[in-house]
């Protein structure tokens, strides 16, 4: 008999978008400077990484998986 493992993964951090690299450690960053177009960087990529952005302060967001 063979027995399947399966794994799922929820609430998973996928990346980040700052405006300081030094800010974030352990997981994929970008680097945006001007605040609209980090916002609008942030928010392609929860779209096309199917996830959801929430805004930290201090000039971060991450994308996240629910």
């Amino acid at each position: 008999m063979v027995k399947v493992l399966e794994v799922t993964f929820s609430g998973i951090i996928l990346c980040a978008v700052t405006d300081d690299g030094a800010k974030i450690q352990a997981i994929p960053a970008f680097v945006v400077r001007d605040e609209a177009a980090r916002q609008e960087k942030a928010r392609l990529l929860s779209r096309i990484l199917k996830g959801a952005v929430h805004d930290l302060g201090d000039g971060v967001l991450i994308v996240v998986r629910h």
